[in-house]
């Protein structure tokens, strides 16, 4: 299966479990890879026939940016359910990265892979 990725998407939103965190934004970093059979847009030159990425990055940012989950894990999980049902993808995988939620880390993040079936 081929992939179509969009990674190091930055986004502000509402993010954490303490009180200090829900006052603000943060930025967060979403990484997307996902399952596209990319043949006939390759033959067709047409962005019809492939799965817009803009489109995508769109609708996860205005998502990302209206939420404000208290995990990491949450969000992380909701925007692969959003990718798997309105782009209708067969298969994702969402990392979401919340650099410098632990001193001493560069990174910290929840990946999941999600398919149609599951």
């Amino acid at each position: 299966m081929d992939h179509i990725y969009l990674h190091d998407l930055k986004v502000d939103c509402v993010i954490g479990i303490w009180e200090w965190e829900r006052r603000t934004t943060q930025i967060i970093t979403i990484d997307l890879d996902m399952a596209v059979d990319v043949r006939r847009a390759a033959a067709t030159d047409r962005i019809e026939d492939t799965l817009n990425y803009k489109a995508v990055a769109k609708r996860v940012i205005a998502f990302v940016g209206d939420s404000q989950f208290q995990l990491v894990e949450t969000l992380t999980e909701k925007i692969a359910e959003l990718v798997l049902g309105e782009f209708l993808v067969p298969w994702v995988r969402v990392a979401v990265n919340k650099r410098g939620a632990i001193r001493g880390a560069t990174d910290v993040g929840v990946i999941v892979e999600r398919g149609r079936k599951d």
